[in-house]
């Protein structure tokens, strides 16, 4: 595959949130605003680029009965790497995600690209699947995060578009994370003609 074509294939026909629905409790617990959800997503991104990167590297050397468990430690060691740099310098942004950041560890995106992906290609295409990949699932969550702001707040990024007591507030809580998500996915299937 090309270069550019894994990196579409993430974004665009495997994205993991529009397309394979993976990864649904991070999308739906950090989307509460646009800065959350692209926050949560450029974490996972960092994540599945170095974790790919480094299962690729090392799916010779691991037997196939601890193949899992060793996909874990590499994806448990980047996510802490990535916990201890938000509390340092990002803590504000960090306490926002909360829970979130460790729960990437066991986001079922992922495992599934290191052993749909990573596990069978070279490095530099996990590396762009991990790209791809991440890239899709930031952008979903941006907007998914941009659309709940937007309708419940009134704002975007923090930028006050309308009065707030006009937002319905059901679009911060948990049930417009629901609404929103579905609505959005069926704009992105009839938009990619998948309805």
């Amino acid at each position: 595959m090309k270069p550019l074509s894994i990196i579409v294939n993430g974004i665009i026909r495997q994205n993991p949130t529009f397309v394979l629905i993976l990864g649904m409790c991070p999308t739906l617990g950090t989307t509460s605003s646009a800065l959350t959800g692209m926050s949560m997503g450029l974490a996972t991104l960092f994540v599945l680029i170095c974790s790919n990167t480094v299962i690729s590297a090392l799916k010779s050397v691991v037997p196939d009965a601890v193949r899992i468990p060793v996909f874990i430690v590499v994806i448990a060691t980047f996510v802490t790497v990535l916990q201890m740099v938000m509390q340092a310098w990002l803590p504000g942004l960090y306490a926002a995600l909360g829970i979130f950041i460790p729960l990437i560890v066991v986001n079922c995106i992922l495992l599934g690209r290191a052993e749909s992906f990573a596990s069978k290609n070279g490095v530099l295409a996990s590396a762009l699947d991990g790209v791809g990949i991440g890239l899709g699932f930031t952008a979903a969550l941006t907007i998914i995060g941009s659309v709940r702001e937007l309708l419940g707040a009134g704002a975007v990024f923090g930028l006050r578009v309308y009065p707030d007591s006009y937002a319905p507030l059901v679009f911060v809580l948990a049930p417009g994370a629901f609404i929103a998500l579905g609505f959005i996915i069926a704009a992105f299937n009839r938009l990619t003609n998948k309805a």
